[in-house]
């Protein structure tokens, strides 16, 4: 059916929310089925739900989504930055991509970047828009 249309597998992702409780022993396998039809995985809302570490422990996905409420306010929570930093160590580690999701303040970005941040998302660097490319913020 998806050869039919011609749309590329690889730029499709399914993402689990970790604020959800999910089936861990089904979802290994919905995984593996995922992969070989060439789908993209992802753990949304990183750091902010039930399982955390474990649900990532379970299944290693390409991509992590880190929670925007542990990204608020970054600049000014030492803790945030050591735990979001971590976690940005480890992702890389272990060949994850990690996106800070939420970024919404000039201060925000430059923290995250400082702590290794190469993927973010927000209303600091572009809002959304319909039928047309937003304007990017790319300062540093």
């Amino acid at each position: 059916m998806i050869l039919r249309v011609a749309f590329p597998i690889n730029q499709i992702l399914f993402e689990f929310t970790e604020n959800e409780q999910v089936d861990t022993d089904h979802l290994p396998r919905i995984l593996k089925a995922y992969r070989e039809l060439g789908f993209g995985t992802a753990i949304d809302d990183f750091g902010a739900g039930y399982s955390g570490l474990s649900l990532l422990s379970e299944f290693l996905p390409d991509l992590i989504k880190l929670d925007m409420q542990l990204l608020r306010d970054i600049h000014l929570s030492p803790t945030k930055r050591v735990i979001v930093g971590n976690t940005l160590r480890m992702a890389h580690e272990l060949g994850l991509k990690a996106v800070c999701e939420g970024v919404e303040t000039q201060e925000e970005f430059t923290c995250l970047r400082s702590l290794g941040a190469t993927h973010m998302q927000g209303y600091f660097i572009a809002r959304p828009e319909i039928e047309t490319l937003p304007g990017f913020n790319l300062a540093s």
